[in-house]
């Protein structure tokens, strides 16, 4: 049992901490494959688009989104991130954070459904759009259950037994990461999501929604930060004869969360102030559910146009 212990959940504790080390990348690179299979859809999808509508392409500013996103996953899953994350708290700490904030987000910001419906068949359009509005992902995506989901992750995963079993068990772990991402999503999406959803919160609703939110990053930073005991046993059984003690790596992993997770809260509040007063001259009756409306119609008149353009050409 003991050795187990000694042995991070990705093989033996690595050389100490430097810029060589920092440029490793990770074997057998799995999210890598997957991350250039995704990137190769994506590129061919848009081309589709592209050639069936010449006039209104797919906006590049959604592929570079799109392609930022993928980039902050690579960073964070098969860099050299990755390879110190079960050896230092703190850059699993960064690792985190990274799955939270930027690759979330951006992925949002890409609108990889209203891709979906752009380049699927009438058919599968209408089966995609059926479940983007049915009940079950209503109720899955409404911003309540995101915002309570991300504190209970937050929370369960740093003061259970979960977060030390994944410094040992890789299966764990990655399922650790899916759990994050997966939640991320949900509570970023009825703000930064550009897809048809039910749910979306602007103004107010969204401020409320994310300064509530923050407290909880702050306190359980905090409460990592100046605990005058290391959390995790991993960590100590580990015996590094570099870098800090485990007591002081945690300490920073703590400040991490706090101070750069609160900028990176901050961050998101700023775009949505900046949102607010963009929109101050725009007519007040823009709600959610019209949106959302305008959305299918102008996927569903694009159908129509795209369908009587092949037929002139029959």
């Amino acid at each position: 049992m003991t050795q187990l212990l000694l042995i991070p959940a990705h093989g033996p504790i690595p050389p100490e901490l430097s810029l060589e080390s920092l440029l490793y990348w990770a074997w057998p690179p799995v999210v890598t494959v997957a991350v250039v299979l995704v990137g190769l859809l994506w590129a061919r999808a848009i081309r589709q688009v592209a050639r069936e509508h010449p006039g209104n392409p797919y906006p590049r500013r959604r592929t570079i989104s799109f392609a930022a996103a993928l980039a902050f996953l690579l960073l964070a899953l098969q860099s050299g991130i990755e390879r110190y994350d079960t050896t230092l708290f703190s850059m699993h700490m960064v690792q985190h954070l990274i799955l939270l904030f930027p690759v979330p987000i951006l992925l949002l910001q890409a609108g990889p459904m209203t891709l979906l419906l752009r380049v699927a068949s009438p058919r599968w359009r209408a089966r995609i759009l059926a479940v983007l509005q049915s009940r079950v992902v209503g109720v899955i995506s409404h911003p309540l259950v995101g915002w309570t989901l991300l504190i209970a992750v937050m929370w369960g995963t740093h003061l259970s037994v979960m977060f030390e079993t994944a410094l040992e068990d890789e299966f764990i772990h990655n399922l650790e990461h899916v759990l994050y991402l997966s939640t991320a999503l949900l509570f970023w999406a009825p703000i930064f999501s550009v897809d048809p959803i039910r749910h979306r919160l602007r103004g107010g609703s969204a401020l409320a929604y994310l300064i509530t939110q923050m407290p909880q990053n702050s306190f359980l930073g905090v409460a990592i930060m100046f605990s005058s005991t290391p959390l995790y046993p991993h960590y100590v059984t580990l015996q590094r004869a570099w870098g800090p003690t485990p007591l002081e790596d945690q300490q920073l992993a703590g400040a991490i969360m706090w101070l750069v997770g609160d900028a990176l809260f901050l961050a998101a509040i700023f775009v949505v102030l900046a949102a607010l007063a963009k929109s101050e001259d725009r007519p007040q009756s823009r709600y959610d559910e019209a949106q959302t409306a305008a959305a299918i119609a102008e996927i569903r008149r694009r159908e129509v146009l795209l369908a009587e353009r092949k037929r002139s050409e029959e």
